[in-house]
């Protein structure tokens, strides 16, 4: 009986089990079918109605998509396909587009052939009901059959049923949603900037379809159910927007990747085909003079970046392909073999396989699972690109230097590495001589500040919490490792000493776990110099040590700009609008009845730019020039900060390090093949391109005067 009562009090009974009917899972578990509630998972609505209009392309019922942003928040997806069922189900006896858009696994990509979908992308019914599921407001408009049909939704569930609401000669979708704040509590304001990119890649990958992305927030079009109002760019809106068309395919997408490159080869190897168990398994990659390689990997023109079966069938190939090559060709030296790390060096591929029956490794589709691709892809790009190397023996003997270069780049690494490192495990990590390390041993209180110099180095010592910050301090500009290789790389003090910092090495053996500092902190002077150091940081973090980026570690410092001090008032700025905009709030008698002439009234508003002899050394507006009609003292002082040595201790530590007070901005990469395209243009040996990148953007520039 205590058992009994036990249990009881333990309150587990029949009705502790719920069961959640229609969308509830979904909003009650959002995570698990979008994978964050946050901006990533925001924009993957738009890539799961979207994958559903692409769907209808692949299947070739669809040329044309256009994808708009509108006011209020709300995004509108325009395909011309058949158009969703709107004819009632036997089984439910609801309409069939009801079923789609407010039932879980509802959908017509379960039938393979008989539903017209040999391959799909979308996942069999679930992604347009859980945009539904997760929308304060959905509108789905259908032409179909010689009529417009229509139905709204909120929170998932209908307003109404499916009417007729006009008649068409069209055919295809309309779907409207907007996001819900109640889910998306991190904000609801999509970036279209991030849908373009993926768009441009999947006009790479279906040919002759034409997408379109437009930007109409700032714009409130009129909508009618006409056809002539069926895209927006027929309404006459003047918007921003993007048009992609491409009929070259993979082939085209490698030759974007590599426009900022040099190629190593002339001929780009492509192959297609259609073997048992796969529809398709596609792939075209080309060498360029480049360290990182470039893989993009697709399925059923879904972007999987942490790749999956395809991605292993294909890397398996490529080496043992190109090893096999240089044998026979007495192009290797005895018994060396490329590792798939030389074979990858500086190569942009891309493989994309399409299956009927296709499973991914989540929700959200990152990583394909399905088997059956890592041998499809295994076998046919294995045997095409024999076949290429065989019949292109110029290309081939690029390829094989290129990756013999590599093999050669990593032993010399290593051996610079180990000399490097050689210090560390087995003889207790001698860390640099510059690092003022933290008392604290947990690495996720832990932070490393890297700064500027050695001035501003003592003063952040000196200012930072000694529990859990850490000071490391840089002299100068590190070394521009863009296109520099590892042997290199170490053989610069300034590199050697970070790598002993993060404690995580590098290279090969590099091993997150044993990062020592989980954030890690650049603080750079507020000038050109500082920039650009902060810029070859970056550069170093990213070819080098992406997880660290990718895992959210790295953040940028923003220290103030401005110190004002008005009587016993200190106030800090930090950007130019800031301070103008403070200073034009501040009382007449502090400014204009005390700053009689125009002139000085300027100068004390712009003390950054004012002369020597109208600032003091403290950056204090001379009370002689300032109240030279009225005979008052200025009661206001402006200090412009350069450069984080010119900092008191006490101030860096109140603006810049105290976590309490602080601003950091965290780096993020959003998409990474933009990422890596930038840090190319900009840190590359491609100099038309920069100087072309740097006379658009020139007048967007903070000049540093």
């Amino acid at each position: 009986m205590a058992k009994e009562k036990d249990d009881k009090k333990g309150g587990y009974d029949a009705s502790s089990i719920q069961v959640l009917e229609g969308l509830e899972p979904v909003r009650k578990r959002p995570g698990m079918y979008i994978g964050t509630t946050g901006p990533d998972g925001l924009h993957h609505l738009i890539t799961e109605i979207f994958d559903n209009s692409r769907d209808e392309a692949m299947g070739g019922y669809a040329n044309d998509i256009e994808i708009a942003f509108l006011p209020n928040n709300r995004v509108r997806v325009v395909d011309n396909g058949r158009g969703i069922p709107v004819d009632v189900h036997a089984k439910t006896k609801v309409s069939a587009l009801e079923m789609v858009m407010t039932v879980l696994h509802a959908g017509g990509k379960f039938g393979g052939e008989d539903s017209g979908y040999k391959v799909s992308g979308g996942l069999h019914g679930v992604g347009a009901s859980v945009v539904n599921a997760l929308s304060i407001y959905a509108q789905v408009l259908v032409h179909r059959e010689g009529g417009i049909y229509m139905q709204e939704y909120s929170q998932g569930r209908k307003k109404a049923a499916v009417k007729k609401i006009g008649s068409s000669k069209l055919h295809g979708t309309i779907t409207t949603f907007e996001p819900d704040a109640e889910i998306f509590k991190e904000g609801t304001t999509f970036d279209p900037s991030r849908i373009v990119a993926h768009m441009r890649q999947q006009a790479y990958l279906v040919r002759g379809l034409r997408i379109s992305v437009i930007d109409a927030r700032g714009q409130a079009p009129a909508f009618g159910h006409d056809n002539e109002l069926f895209y927006l760019r027929d309404t006459g809106v003047e918007a921003p927007s993007h048009t992609f068309y491409f009929e070259g395919g993979l082939v085209s997408l490698v030759k974007f990747t590599n426009q900022l490159l040099k190629p190593a080869h002339k001929n780009i190897f492509y192959v297609e085909k259609k073997v048992e168990g796969v529809e398709s398994v596609e792939v075209a990659l080309q060498y360029a003079d480049d360290v990182a390689p470039h893989i993009m990997s697709f399925a059923n023109n879904i972007h999987t970046p942490e790749g999956g079966t395809h991605l292993t069938g294909f890397k398996t190939a490529l080496t043992r392909t190109l090893n096999s090559y240089a044998k026979n060709n007495n192009m290797a030296k005895g018994d060396e073999a490329f590792t798939g790390d030389d074979a990858l060096e500086g190569l942009t591929a891309v493989v994309s396989v399409k299956l009927r029956e296709i499973q991914f490794e989540g929700q959200t589709k990152a990583k394909l699972g399905s088997m059956e691709a890592q041998s499809a892809v295994n076998s046919v790009f294995g045997d095409a690109f024999n076949s290429f190397l065989e019949e292109n023996p110029e290309d081939a003997r690029a390829m094989i230097n290129k990756v013999i270069l590599a093999m050669k780049a990593r032993k010399a690494a290593k051996a610079a590495k180990d000399s490097v490192l050689r210090k560390g495990a087995l003889e207790g990590m001698t860390l640099p001589g510059k690092l003022a390390d933290c008392q604290s041993g947990d690495p996720a209180e832990c932070e490393l500040f890297i700064v500027e110099g050695d001035s501003a180095g003592g003063t952040a010592k000196t200012g930072r919490d000694r529990r859990i910050q850490a000071i490391l301090p840089l002299r100068g500009k590190i070394l521009n490792i863009e296109r520099a290789r590892l042997d290199r790389m170490l053989g610069s003090e300034q590199i050697k000493n970070l790598v002993l910092a993060f404690g995580t090495a590098i290279g090969d053996t590099f091993d997150i776990t044993n990062l020592r500092y989980h954030k890690i902190v650049l603080a750079t002077d507020a000038d050109v110099d500082g920039a650009h150091i902060r810029t070859l940081i970056l550069t170093l973090l990213y070819r080098y040590f992406r997880p660290l980026l990718d895992a959210g570690h790295v953040y940028i410092a923003q220290p103030p700009l401005y110190k004002v001090k008005r009587g016993k008032e200190i106030l800090y700025f930090y950007s130019e609008e800031e301070k103008t905009k403070k200073l034009g709030d501040l009382d007449e008698a502090d400014i204009v009845d005390e700053v009689a002439d125009q002139e000085a009234r300027d100068r004390l508003l712009n003390a950054a730019e004012a002369p020597a002899d109208v600032l003091s050394t403290t950056g204090e507006v001379d009370p002689q020039e300032a109240g030279r009609s009225s005979g008052k003292a200025a009661k206001v002082s402006i200090q412009r900060y350069k450069g984080l040595g010119e900092m008191n201790s006490d101030e860096l530590w109140e603006t810049t390090m105290d976590p309490e007070r602080r601003i950091l901005k965290q780096v993020s990469i959003d998409d990474a093949l933009d990422a890596d395209k930038v840090f190319d243009m900009l840190m590359g040996d491609d100099v038309p391109a920069r100087k072309s990148f740097i006379q658009s953007n020139a007048k967007l520039a903070t000049l540093d005067i």
